[in-house]
């Protein structure tokens, strides 16, 4: 499979009705037009970012934040799946152990912690639930403003060698070549790997028959 990346740049920015025209060779010059639309769409939703936050100060602030969650540690998977099957015991199952506990001074001696200990632990546990929600969520957000910000890089670039491409068939445009051999070259959107042969395995030697003496 051979990916055509003008085809698809083409598409994707047809609203935009960017076109390029080259005139005649007898006319004597070229005519290039170029919708900047898309171009001025990206420098006004970049405008609309706020400058003072930037990537490194949104790391250093969840650093921050991180240093200051209680138990904050990364667990072996191992580890995390033997956790698992006491952590995820029924809320209701929970509660009637911790009133079992206030009810017996003998379960309190077991356990260690007495039911208004555990009560807390619980409580804890639930807002601190909250909080990993939320970052999931924060994380799928991050994710999606990332791809679409690759999204949009992609396209630009696309359209770069899709115009590129045809730029260079003028002479005037002849320092573009190497850049366009280069992307030509790198290009590997759409391209599938050949699969590897497989090697015939060599059957394995029949056994020898063993002689009766």
């Amino acid at each position: 499979m051979t990916f055509h990346p003008e085809r698809r740049a083409s598409c994707a920015l047809s609203s935009s009705a960017d076109s390029i025209t080259d005139a005649p060779e007898g006319a004597g010059k070229e005519t290039i037009v170029v919708n900047q639309n898309a171009v001025s769409q990206s420098n006004a939703a970049a405008a609309a970012q706020d400058p003072a936050v930037t990537p490194e100060s949104v790391v250093e602030q969840l650093r921050v934040l991180r240093a200051q969650i209680p138990n904050y540690v990364q667990l072996p998977i191992p580890e995390a799946r033997a956790l698992r099957p006491a952590s995820s015991v029924n809320a209701e199952f929970t509660q009637s152990a911790i009133h079992a506990v206030g009810a017996s001074p003998t379960l309190v001696a077991t356990v260690g912690q007495t039911a208004e200990e555990l009560q807390l632990a619980a409580e804890t546990a639930a807002r601190w639930s909250m909080v990993r929600d939320e970052l999931k969520a924060t994380l799928d957000g991050v994710t999606s403003a990332v791809l679409t910000m690759r999204h949009n890089l992609g396209q630009s670039v696309l359209l770069t060698y899709t115009v590129s491409k045809k730029l260079v068939k003028v002479p005037r445009h002849a320092d573009l070549l190497p850049h366009v051999a280069n992307m030509r070259k790198t290009n590997r959107l759409g391209r599938t790997r050949k699969a590897k042969p497989q090697q015939p395995q060599t059957p394995a030697p029949a056994p020898v028959p063993k002689t009766q003496v």
